[in-house]
């Protein structure tokens, strides 16, 4: 395969518009919000589609950044994409121009990774540079391209760029990882779909976002089946139709605002949000003696009785799904602050992920953080306004929710991270009441 370094394709970075929120906190947040799509789900989907050279429409889609990136690195590619109303995508991938995706594709997002399988699989070769995303711990794709060798890929790396060939087709074997990982899990199933002969991943992840993708497969005609909850099964076939997908809620933002609620101390119902894909985190809510009425399909969270400065201390550990999402131990680690006494954090799958809390105590949270893992909470916490930085997409959604808990006025920084997997998120806070402006950096604070 051609060197990449002659082409166009080498990255410049490109000047980010950078944001603000501006949150006057003290307000008990009440009202009903609509679950936008899963992100981590999404996204995986527009990699699949990739599978096949007939349409997929997919709907429920998030409007957010990660959205937007994944659509233009497959236009890139040569891939059609089209975006003919709010939250639906339809995608052709008959032909495609380019099999390769540069660095300023993975800097900006570590899912645009998810293509590595999908396009080695069916076109026989990819180039692929090694992806980006949030600064919360070594994330390494190591499984992700042992997985692809165990399917008798040949992969080479230099210059920063995976080279990945498939003399023929992609072989079915034994996939095994030392760990359990979501996209390694994906990726690995994606390209055994067109694989010659059976592919066995183990341990395989359980998050709803990898059934979800299971489901869309189905539809498309490939044959994959969760034999065991932590074993997936492939039987290859020589081609794939499309279909059409609506995403699955996302139970990272169901969760974010439903402890918004209890935050605030406010009353706030959640459409169309999963409760069975949350309850580890509905767990938590009720030991901290937060009142959670779960539905089939919306979830109400009462934190009218009993209030922030009361809820009862726990301690959380993050785990692989059915366990605490790593995903959303920075929004519950806020919600401890609130508890009356001491609660512990262990972070057991990224090992910067406490890093943000250095921005928490400047808005008065009291946190020890003795190692990257753990962290010790000393609440009831009288958090005040403050000027912070976010450093990740979590993080940031994280000190939202404190300054909406916070007394005075907090500017966020860095804004630009929670495009990243939010959609629209101060006018759906504002709609709950939140007191809550959209602000450019630079421009002298005036609402965008």
């Amino acid at each position: 395969m051609a060197d990449p370094r002659p082409f166009h394709w080498e990255y410049t970075p490109q000047p980010v518009q950078h944001e603000a929120f501006r949150i006057t906190g003290g307000t008990a947040l009440r009202g009903t919000v609509m679950v936008s799509g899963a992100k981590n789900a999404a996204l995986k989907l527009l990699a699949a589609a990739v599978l096949t050279g007939e349409r997929c429409r997919f709907t429920n889609v998030p409007e957010i950044e990660d959205v937007r990136v994944m659509a233009e690195t497959l236009r890139d590619l040569g891939v059609v994409v089209d975006h003919p109303e709010p939250n639906t995508y339809e995608v052709a991938a008959g032909d495609v121009d380019w099999l390769f995706v540069p660095l300023e594709a993975a800097a900006k997002m570590r899912a645009s990774f998810m293509l590595l399988g999908p396009l080695l699989t069916r076109f026989g070769e990819v180039i692929i540079s090694n992806p980006g995303g949030d600064r919360i711990g070594r994330r390494p794709v190591d499984l992700h391209v042992d997985a692809m060798r165990a399917l008798g890929a040949e992969i080479d790396y230099r210059y920063g760029y995976y080279y990945a060939k498939a003399p023929g087709r992609l072989r079915g074997a034994e996939v095994r990882f030392p760990f359990v990982s979501v996209m390694g899990t994906e990726n690995a199933m994606l390209a055994a779909t067109l694989a010659e002969g059976h592919t066995t991943i183990r341990p395989a992840a359980r998050e709803p976002e990898v059934d979800d993708l299971i489901a869309f497969l189905c539809k498309m005609g490939a044959e994959v089946e969760r034999t065991a909850p932590d074993t997936i099964e492939v039987e290859g076939r020589k081609r794939l139709r499309g279909s059409d997908h609506s995403v699955v809620p996302d139970r990272i933002e169901a969760g974010t605002f439903a402890i918004a609620a209890a935050m605030t101390g406010g009353l706030v119902t959640l459409e169309r949000a999963r409760c069975d894909h949350l309850d580890a985190l509905v767990e938590v809510l009720g030991r901290m003696g937060i009142a959670v009425d779960c539905g089939t399909d919306r979830l109400t969270v009462d934190a009218t009785t009993v209030g922030p400065g009361a809820y009862t201390p726990v301690d959380i550990e993050t785990a692989p799904y059915p366990g605490l999402a790593t995903d959303l131990q920075p929004p519950t680690s806020v919600l401890l602050t609130q508890a009356n006494g001491r609660s512990t954090v262990h972070e057991t799958i990224f090992e910067d992920r406490l890093e943000w809390m250095t921005e928490l105590r400047r808005m008065g949270a009291e946190i020890d953080t003795p190692d990257g893992h753990h962290a010790i909470i000393q609440g009831p916490a009288r958090l005040v306004g403050a000027d912070v930085e976010i450093s990740d997409l979590r993080a940031g959604a994280s000190l939202i929710l404190a300054a909406l808990a916070a007394s005075g006025t907090s500017t966020i920084h860095g804004g630009h991270h929670v495009r990243r997997g939010y959609e629209n998120i101060e006018r759906r806070f504002l709609d709950l009441g939140a007191r809550f402006e959209h602000v450019l950096e630079g421009d002298s604070g005036t609402p965008a």
